[in-house]
């Protein structure tokens, strides 16, 4: 065995999966994880729980699977995280526990994340369940947001004992989990067994309910629940306010992400409304953009990705990148668009972009982007979809007095996830503004021992 090269990891091939909304990757087989599991080196101070927001025990599970008892792995990850199949599948491991592998200073890190995936199917695969639902301590809390935040926050609630109640604005729990991410990064079936084993924990989902609409944040507390976590995200998507914005066929991914996602468009026997044309351009570099962008594929566009630096600062996986490509997505890089122009009829007819140059680092550390004067080129494009990041909805802000915010329309809260209005906590996107899927996790997990502490703090 190689110690120092990971075991590959099989996938559909390109040429067929960019047609199709089956999931790309396949994972490890029993044998393929067990011997990946074997390059672990079990080491005695583990720096890889260093990068893992929710702090799995790692080599313990990896030393599980070596041993072929998957069942003991998942144990000993359901210790500590609710969504193992979701993190397996969709978090950045290669930045977080993987960056931190010793192997990494000779050769390829342990592949924790695909092992972690193994382990979640293997249990969901052969239906192997041992939840145990807690007797209840009598006391209510609620929930706002059946994201990753708030359904590892009301995991941890439920093994305590409390009787959670999770409020979720559409029609199914799992936030962008379902409405965000595509079927072929990660499938909806997956999350609907995450969500099924927080039922059995005892937790309750109501769906269609729009907190600050159909009823506020103090009047949960008005209807007996003591404490209230806000795990809202950011789904307020930004535009670059340039001319031709409001023509027919700008999206926003959001837009584009939640139509196909909720409305089946991956599925043959639905007739989803999304008409992506012949020619998509999708504005923005991040992950949501590479979603967008193999979407539209996947709905028979010639998808041109437009990015304003070069491929080294573009903050999508680089997994994520190496798929798009792949899969016959043209990227455009050092690139800006300027202006979008229409037809007579008002749909979009070409977008209009401007070269770039990189100068100094701006506050994010990267180089800023500076325009080329004259360079000036156009792209015949049918749709136009804008990934340029997300905001908070001020909506909860704006109809809780006493919950402060700041400038950016994120909720303000402590360390411990506790914001300016007595017993109401939040983390995850509310807070920090779009981030990933493992942090929201770990900022639920976070909030949820802070409202144990509030709550056990006062008197029932």
């Amino acid at each position: 065995m190689d110690r120092f090269t990971r075991v590959p990891v099989r996938e559909q091939p390109a040429d067929l999966r960019n047609k199709n909304f089956d999931e790309v990757c396949y994972g490890y087989d029993k044998e393929e994880a067990m011997k990946e599991a074997a390059r672990c080196l079990k080491c005695k101070v583990p720096q890889c729980r260093k990068g893992c927001p929710v702090n799995i025990d790692i080599p313990k599970f990896i030393k599980a699977i070596e041993e072929d008892d998957p069942v003991n792995a998942a144990k000993i990850i359901g210790e500590y995280s609710a969504l193992p199949a979701v993190c397996g599948r969709v978090c950045p491991q290669e930045n977080q526990c993987e960056k931190y592998c010793v192997l990494n200073r000779r050769g390829d890190s342990v592949s924790i994340g695909k092992l972690e995936r193994y382990v979640a199917d293997y249990t969901r695969e052969y239906h192997i369940d041992f939840t145990e639902k807690v007797p209840s301590n009598g006391r209510k809390v609620a929930v706002v947001g059946a994201g990753p935040a708030g359904l590892t926050c009301a995991g941890e609630l439920a093994k305590e004992g409390y009787e959670v109640t999770v409020f979720e604005a559409l029609q199914e729990p799992g936030g962008v989990l379902v409405y965000g991410i595509p079927e072929f990064r990660l499938p909806d079936r997956v999350v609907r067994s995450e969500v099924e084993n927080l039922k059995k924990l005892g937790v309750n989902f109501e769906t269609n309910v729009i907190i600050g609409r159909t009823i506020t944040v103090d009047e949960l507390f008005e209807e007996g629940f003591e404490s209230v976590f806000l795990g809202t995200g950011a789904g307020l998507p930004r535009f670059m306010n340039i001319p031709g914005e409001n023509l027919n066929g700008v999206f926003s991914a959001n837009e584009l992400l939640t139509r196909a996602n909720l409305m089946k468009a991956f599925d043959p026997d639905y007739d989803t409304p999304v008409k992506v044309g012949e020619t998509t351009a999708i504005i923005g570099g991040g992950n949501v953009a590479m979603d967008a962008a193999r979407v539209s594929k996947r709905l028979g566009a010639d998808v041109n990705v437009i990015y304003r630096r070069t491929e080294k600062e573009l903050p999508a996986r680089v997994e994520e990148v190496h798929h798009a490509k792949e899969e016959g997505i043209q990227f455009h890089l050092l690139s800006n668009p300027i202006a979008i122009h229409g037809d007579e009829d008002g749909w979009v007819k070409e977008i209009e972009c401007i070269k770039m140059e990189l100068g100094e680092p701006d506050e994010s550390g990267r180089r800023r982007p500076i325009p080329i004067e004259g360079s000036e080129f156009r792209i015949k494009v049918d749709t136009v979809v804008m990934a340029l990041g997300t905001s908070p909805n001020p909506l909860i802000a704006s109809t809780t007095p006493g919950l402060e915010t700041n400038q950016w329309d994120c909720i303000v809260a402590d360390e411990k996830g506790e914001t300016t209005h007595p017993g109401v906590f939040s983390g995850g996107d509310a807070v920090t503004g779009a981030a990933t899927v493992i942090l929201a996790m770990g900022a639920g997990k976070t909030a949820a021992a802070g409202m144990i502490d509030y709550l056990e703090s006062k008197e029932k």
